[in-house]
């Protein structure tokens, strides 16, 4: 099949990486990728797997004709079987512009859980209420990376019969434990290898909520609790001055590593003990798979998909909970000290992911969604 794929951006994120891995790994589609905006992070990337990449340059939050005629241009001179569109914007720029050229299968791709004003921007969530109108006519399906973003986009209008649960695949031969490579890491960040490391990998966001991460640690610090916690994203530096602000209302600013963005996250997992994710909103938390794929145990708050990826291989609790995250940040170093019962922990938390999602099994997954429709 020729698959086009419209997306908002290539820059750093869920759906982004997610489309990466996907185009690199699915050899038997020829893929071809327009980004709304810019390379971004991945169109280098996917370049250099030799994946068509085209972007329009569109101004963020914004349209022009000309980008919208290129993208007409593009559809028409490519002549894909499917259009496959990722996010908001690009389902309903891409939908309806697909059509206009003339191409009738088209999969929209949903990655939010949650729509809600404070907590997605103004432009998403007006661009979701125009597709949930549109969803009955435009689509022929529409992929959804999460169980929960089902019934919460069916009660926001959006047509439930033809969604369907297409989960985030991982890499597994990327993302796997290297022991060697976690311990080195923790020598270079002055973090010793007897030291119980919990650590989050996500960027400054209101949405990971930090504040309740640190709240959390400030409870353990002031029980007694023997901890290091490693902190790694974009923004997760020392001279964001309001995310240091949050930090030195508590007594825990000694006890934290700020390590900023990297590259190098399945040994950033395997350096740490166990993962954490406070978020107050996600879809299909992918660090959670991550760091499970790496033989890392994980604790997060209830938010999107969540409990379906951790299982019973670690610790659900509500968002913004502190007292409620602190008791399972504890009740893991306890169980830590228990070396073989944290050996199994560590061994069903990375089969969870071989077994449920595989990259090979997204593929396999997208692959079956665009045969369908073309049948």
């Amino acid at each position: 099949m020729k698959v086009l794929h419209i997306i908002t951006s290539l820059d750093a994120g869920g759906a982004e990486g997610v489309l990466a891995r996907l185009c690199v790994a699915d050899k038997s589609n020829d893929h071809h990728i327009v980004s709304l905006m810019d390379e971004g992070v991945y169109g280098e990337v996917l370049l250099k797997a030799g994946v068509s990449v085209s972007c329009l340059r569109l101004p963020k939050g914004g349209v022009s004709a000309k980008g919208l005629f290129k993208l007409w241009r593009i559809i028409r001179d490519i002549r894909p079987n499917v259009i496959q569109t990722w996010m908001y914007h690009a389902d309903f720029l891409g939908g309806l512009i697909g059509r206009l050229a003339g191409v009738r299968n088209i999969v929209w791709g949903i990655r939010n859980t949650e729509l809600a004003p404070g907590k997605s921007s103004r432009s998403a969530i007006l661009v979701a209420k125009l597709c949930a109108r549109l969803s009955s006519r435009i689509p022929a399906r529409i992929a959804v990376c999460a169980e929960k973003a089902v019934s919460v986009h069916e009660s926001l209008g959006y047509c439930r019969e033809k969604m369907v649960v297409v989960p985030n695949g991982y890499d597994l031969s990327r993302f796997r434990p290297f022991p060697e490579s976690g311990s080195a890491l923790r020598r270079d960040l002055g973090i010793p290898d007897t030291s119980f490391l919990m650590g989050m990998v996500a960027r400054f966001d209101l949405f990971k909520d930090h504040e309740t991460l640190f709240a959390a640690l400030d409870l353990l610090a002031a029980e007694g609790v023997d901890f290091q916690c490693l902190l790694v994203g974009t923004g997760m530096t020392s001279e964001n001055t309001e995310l240091n602000e949050v930090l030195m209302k508590r007594s825990i600013s000694q006890r934290v590593v700020l390590a900023g963005r990297r590259s190098d996250i399945p040994e950033v997992m395997s350096a740490l003990d166990l993962h954490v994710l406070s978020s107050s909103s996600e879809a299909f938390p992918n660090v959670l798979a991550e760091a499970m794929a790496c033989g890392t145990p994980c604790v997060s708050t209830d938010v999107g998909d969540a409990a379906l990826i951790v299982g019973d291989t670690g610790w659900i609790v509500p968002p913004e909970s502190p007292e409620q995250l602190a008791n399972a940040l504890r009740s893991a170093v306890l169980e830590y000290r228990l070396m073989e019962d944290w050996q199994n922990r560590k061994r069903e938390a990375r089969k969870r992911i071989e077994q449920r999602f595989s990259l090979e099994g997204m593929v396999a997954n997208f692959n079956s969604l665009w045969s369908e429709i073309l049948r």
